[in-house]
């Protein structure tokens, strides 16, 4: 199991904003929504394209490559051409600090 990995702090990232970070080697996109933060690897499943470019409306994300479109809180893939979910990673807060875990090999 991996460690807790401080991402950034609390106000860093701006509601209805994401940011792109690296946590073991794994490009991760930590999103700030109403209810809190939450983390998708940071790859569309149909091509292998960075989530954190596209466009977060609600609790959704957009990839600008081709408009599939994820849940940010489940990973869900909600339209297509993607059909596989995205990974989402576990978030916490502590101290002001942002933190993600990998858990990819958990």
């Amino acid at each position: 199991m991996s460690n807790w990995v401080a991402v950034a702090q609390e106000g860093e990232i701006p509601l209805g904003e994401c940011k792109a970070v690296w946590v073991d080697n794994d490009a991760v996109a930590v999103f700030h929504l109403e209810d809190g933060y939450h983390a998708l690897y940071d790859r569309c499943t149909h091509e292998d394209y960075e989530l954190s470019a596209g466009a977060v409306e609600g609790d959704e994300v957009e990839c600008c490559m081709h408009g599939a479109r994820f849940s940010i809180k489940s990973g869900e893939a909600l339209c297509a051409p993607a059909y596989e979910a995205v990974h989402v990673f576990p978030v916490r807060v502590v101290d002001g600090n942002i933190e993600v875990r990998n858990d990819l090999d958990d």
